[in-house]
């Protein structure tokens, strides 16, 4: 995630974040703001690994499994930049507290959806509330920590993101095998209750408060035709199954377009009367962001399709539990750690050989997972591990430096809009690749002539989600040739602006 501070920002802290800085004051700080991003990547993949259970309880279709992922992910990424600027206008601890209560509170809601519908909703409203709450967390760490010691608390958010990848398909599996008090799945988020209200008890006494000398106002139109061009473009492609393509699909997607011409044509308008947009439309001109906008949206596109195909296959497809399928992925996630660090070591030298490398090595071996699948068999354990160990080795050494080898190629000034931008993309690539590749998995399984032929719909995913990270490895050639590490701090009058 990217933190994205306004324009001209000069943070400024109270006297009670002032004496946080050092000492377990700022320790005690940095738990609670790593609690809120554990929650919000854990919720992001624990619900791929309960997805099948999940649609045998509530008797969701297809597009409602489908929806009930893409749907935190794409209000995750409408809610980041705005979520950035309230926090900048109204105070950075006070958002992430409201946004953590918003979090718990739709949790439980999910855990108490009586529908496929009002599970949807519920996790639409889980993603909206991670959006107000994760762009707070680089603030926080900034008015916690003195200079010295922010690299560390940097390096502990790194940590947890690695643990958090680790925990989702294991503690998914867990949870919903475990069946406590009779609850399957539901406890995946009960289970964010308690957590959450211990979290809130601590924020409030612990966290500093901050906030940007900013005082624009808040391009609320801005994002919400952002949002409505977003869910006009996926809404038919995702109710493909169900709607077929009529004409009303392709009016959805003609709106879509007209939407999102709408949304560039207001935000140069704030940009040409001095305002802030959501998006400055003038990053469009430098060839280094429209080139990582289109990485970011291709490379992001295949993961959460990935997983979620997988997750179907290796339980309605070979009979596997929801355990035993995150054991099977679970090597995914160790590879991504044991490369990301290096991939962070060699960035500022070699960042865009590495994301060229990454992106091969992940479209290598979703080629080998096809080699193993396609015979329609289960192909035990150990070689379902390699396939995927090699996919998170390729996934370490691309995602965590992607944003900031894009960033090189964009001024300093421009860097935190910019970033954000991006991190917002990922997700909308993300809930993008869960529209097109589940549809092309949810298609091919219904038109099995007879019994559903699970591992031939992956093996269709697995071939066009190789040629997606080929695509995404040419794409990558036009990137800037390494990484650059912004300062803490950067506006866009010069200053420095953090992106991790």
């Amino acid at each position: 995630m990217t933190d994205t501070p306004s324009p001209r920002e000069g943070t400024r802290t109270t006297e009670a974040s002032q004496a946080l800085i050092a000492g377990a004051g700022a320790s005690a700080a940095l738990s609670v703001v790593l609690f809120g991003s554990f929650m919000d990547l854990l919720d992001a993949t624990i619900v791929t690994v309960a997805a099948p259970a999940m649609a045998q309880d509530l008797g969701a279709g297809d597009a409602q499994i489908q929806w009930t992922i893409a749907a935190y992910t794409l209000a995750l990424g409408a809610g980041l930049i705005t979520g950035g600027r309230l926090g900048d206008q109204y105070g950075r601890k006070r958002l992430f507290l409201i946004g953590l209560a918003g979090f718990m509170v739709t949790s439980a809601l999910c855990a108490l959806a009586a529908g496929p519908g009002m599970l949807i909703g519920m996790r639409a409203g889980q993603g909206l509330t991670a959006g107000i709450m994760v762009p707070q967390v680089f603030g926080i760490i900034r008015a916690s920590f003195a200079p010295g010691e922010r690299a560390k608390a940097f390096g502990a958010y790194g940590a947890v993101q690695g643990l958090a990848s680790v925990a989702g398909p294991l503690l998914g599996g867990l949870l919903v095998d475990a069946d406590l008090f009779g609850l399957g799945w539901r406890t995946i988020f009960w289970i964010n209750v308690p957590v959450s209200i211990v979290a809130l008890v601590l924020g409030a006494k612990v966290l500093p408060e901050s906030r940007s000398d900013s005082t624009a106002r808040l391009d609320l139109r801005g994002a919400l035709l952002a949002a409505t061009g977003i869910l006009l473009l996926l809404l038919p492609i995702i109710q493909t199954g169900t709607w077929g393509w009529t004409w009303a699909s392709y009016a959805l997607l003609a709106a879509g377009v007209i939407v999102f011409a709408i949304f560039l044509a207001h935000e140069r308008r704030l940009t040409g009367r001095g305002d802030e947009p959501v998006f400055d439309p003038a990053l469009l001109r430098i060839r280094a962001f429209t080139v990582g906008l289109t990485a970011s949206l291709l490379f992001f596109g295949g993961i959460g399709a990935s997983f979620l195909t997988l997750s179907i296959y290796l339980q309605n497809g070979t009979g596997r539990t929801a355990w035993e399928t995150g054991l099977v992925i679970l090597p995914y996630a160790l590879g991504s750690i044991i490369t990301s660090g290096l991939g962070v070591a060699l960035a500022a030298r070699a960042g865009r050989t590495l994301l060229i490398a990454g992106s091969l090595t992940v479209a290598a071996s979703q080629l080998v997972l096809w080699f193993i699948v396609k015979d329609g068999g289960d192909p035990g354990y150990w070689l379902l591990a390699l396939a995927l160990l090699i996919g998170g080795l390729g996934l370490g050494l691309a995602a965590p430096i992607l944003v900031n080898v894009v960033l090189a190629g964009v001024p300093g000034r421009d860097a935190g809009a910019a970033g954000g931008v991006l991190s917002t993309v990922n997700q909308i690539g993300g809930a993008a690749g869960i529209a097109v590749l589940g549809t092309i998995f949810f298609t091919t399984v219904a038109g099995s002539p007879a019994l559903p032929d699970y591992g031939h719909a992956l093996g269709i995913v697995l071939i066009a989600s190789a040629v997606l990270y080929l695509v995404t490895a040419l794409v990558m050639l036009a990137l800037p040739k390494a990484a650059v590490e912004h300062v803490p701090g950067q506006s866009r009058d010069g200053g420095a602006s953090e992106v991790v």
